[in-house]
């Protein structure tokens, strides 16, 4: 399971990906609601995730979301579905550009594995 967090979930649409800037801009929805929007993504075989700004909703708190998160993406309303809620997501590890690393990779993907969420 904790390698498969870090890759996109085979149901999920992946056709309208064609570089590091296809996402950006999307609208990230939670299972309870809209979280912000991405800010970056990445593409990478094992190491996909999608940062969001979640803007003044958690106080610009920036989250990495892997990409084994993602539920659907809706290319024309330019929309992408996460399998978590709000709360799951504002509980979720911060992150800073300046010290993104390997242990911080490992505590998000354990925190996304947890037994206690979906």
């Amino acid at each position: 399971m904790y390698d498969s967090i870090w890759s996109y979930p085979d149901h999920v649409d992946r056709s309208g990906i064609t570089g590091d800037v296809a996402l950006i801009g999307f609208g990230v929805e939670a299972l309870d609601g809209s979280i912000g929007k991405i800010d970056e993504a990445t593409f990478e075989v094992g190491a996909s995730y999608v940062v969001v700004d979640t803007g003044p909703w958690i106080f610009g708190k920036r989250v990495i979301i892997p990409a084994g998160v993602i539920q659907s993406v809706d290319y024309e309303a330019e929309t992408v579905t996460v399998n978590r809620t709000k709360d799951e997501i504002k509980q979720s590890p911060r992150f800073d550009d300046i010290v993104y690393s390997d242990p911080l990779r490992t505590e998000i993907g354990d925190y996304y594995t947890r037994d206690d969420l979906p």
